[in-house]
C-alpha cells in the first residue's frame, strides 16, 4: 500500500498508542484527521503536528449523535482506538464505563460502511482470550487467534467488547465486503504511556522512591509486554496485508513474570527496597502470552525491541519528562483511573 496522500482517521489519535500511529503514518506521508475526547488521551501528544498543520483535530465523543458520521466522512481508511479504557485496576472496577465500548465500536463502523470507507483497521486486545486458558504460571501457554471460540470466556466487559467488536468487523467483511482486520494487542509500553498500566505503575513506584515496593498480586503472573514502535508498525503491516475481517496477534512471544521486571526496575533506578505483595488487589490472567507465528507468516512482522531493552527506553523517557511531587499528587488514583 502506498501511504502518500491517503485519507486516514486515527480514532483515539492523542492516546498513547493512537498518538505513536500518528507518528508512523505521517512519516509514510498519509494526510491524518484525529479525533479523540480527550478522555484519556493527551493534546500535548499530538500537539507539534496539529500546530504545523499536517493533522486535523477534532475533540468530540464519538457517542455522541452524528459525531461519527462526520469523523470518518472523506477518510480512505480508519484505524478505530478510540475507547474506555484503562489498566487492570480500571478494567476490572469500572465495568459500566468498560460497556459504552458495545455502543461505541458499533456506531463508529456503521458510520463507516455509510460513508464508503475503504479499510478498517480495530485495536483489539488479548483480553478477547478464554480466561480458563491463562490460570497456570506453570504452563508454557501460547495463545493462538483460534483459541478465540465457542466457549466464549472474555476477560470483563472490556474484552466481551473487544470480541464484539472483531466478530462484527467480519462479518462486515463478509456480508458486505468491507475490507476490515482486528490488531490483538499484549500489554502495550513504552514512551507516553500512562500510569494505569503496569510497567508504567511500577517504574513510578520507582521514581517517587516508594518504600516499600508495592506489587499487585504474587508477583508470579506472566506477560509479554510489547513495545509501543513495534505495535505500531505492526498496525500498519495489518494495514497493508490483511483485507478479510481476521484478527491477528501482535505481541513478544517472550515470557516475563512481574516479579523479574520488577527486579529489573529497582536494579536500573538504583531503588533497592522491600517488595511488598498485594494479592487482593487486581491482577489479570495468570498467564497471558501471545503467538504471534500468524503475525510472522502473513505480516512478515516480528518484534524488534526486546523487553528489557524497551523497559530501560522507558524508564529513561519517563525520568527524563516527570516531576516527583506531581506524580505523588495523583498516583494511587491513577491506578484505577483513567
Amino acid at each position: 500500500m502506498n501511504w502518500q496522500n491517503q485519507k486516514v482517521l486515527v480514532t483515539g489519535g492523542a492516546s498513547f498508542i493512537g498518538s505513536h500511529l500518528v507518528d508512523e503514518l505521517l512519516l509514510r506521508g498519509a494526510k491524518i484527521r484525529v479525533i479523540d475526547d480527550l478522555s484519556s488521551g493527551k493534546l500535548e501528544n499530538i500537539k507539534s503536528h496539529i500546530d504545523t498543520g499536517v493533522v486535523e483535530f477534532v475533540q468530540a465523543d464519538l457517542k455522541e449523535p452524528g459525531v461519527a458520521e462526520k469523523a470518518v466522512q472523506g477518510q480512505n481508511i480508519v484505524f478505530h482506538l478510540a475507547a474506555d479504557h484503562g489498566g487492570r485496576g480500571y478494567v476490572d472496577l469500572h465495568q459500566a464505563a468498560c460497556a459504552t465500548n458495545f455502543a461505541l465500536d458499533g456506531t463508529t463502523f456503521l458510520a463507516c460502511k455509510r460513508a464508503g470507507v475503504e479499510k478498517i483497521i480495530f485495536a483489539s486486545s488479548g483480553c478477547v482470550y478464554p480466561n480458563f486458558m491463562q490460570t497456570d504460571v506453570n504452563k508454557e501457554v501460547y495463545l493462538k487467534e483460534d483459541d478465540v471460540k465457542p466457549p466464549y470466556d472474555s476477560d470483563n466487559l472490556y474484552g466481551w467488547a473487544k470480541l464484539m467488536a472483531e466478530l462484527t468487523l467480519k462479518a462486515y467483511s463478509k456480508d458486505w465486503g468491507i475490507k476490515t482486520a482486528s490488531c490483538r494487542f499484549f500489554t502495550v509500553y513504552g514512551e507516553r504511556g500512562v500510569e494505569n498500566h503496569a510497567v508504567i505503575a511500577m517504574i513510578a513506584r520507582a521514581f517517587i522512591k516508594q518504600d516499600p515496593f508495592v506489587v499487585w498480586g504474587d508477583g508470579q503472573q506472566i506477560r509479554n509486554w510489547t513495545y509501543v514502535k513495534d505495535i505500531v508498525r505492526g498496525m500498519i503491516l495489518t494495514a497493508e496485508k490483511i483485507d478479510d475481517g481476521r484478527a491477528i496477534n501482535l505481541g513478544t512471544m517472550e515470557r516475563t513474570r512481574v516479579i523479574n521486571a520488577v527486579k529489573e526496575i529497582m536494579r536500573y533506578t538504583g531503588h533497592n527496597v522491600r517488595i511488598e505483595f498485594h494479592p487482593e488487589m487486581p491482577t489479570g490472567p495468570q498467564n497471558r502470552v501471545a503467538d504471534n507465528s500468524l503475525a510472522k507468516e502473513v505480516l512478515g512482522f516480528e518484534p524488534q525491541v526486546k523487553f528489557m531493552d524497551g523497559l530501560h527506553k522507558t524508564i529513561d523517557w519517563y525520568f527524563s519528562t516527570r516531576n516527583i511531587e506531581e506524580v505523588k499528587k495523583d498516583f494511587e488514583k491513577k491506578l484505577t483511573e483513567r
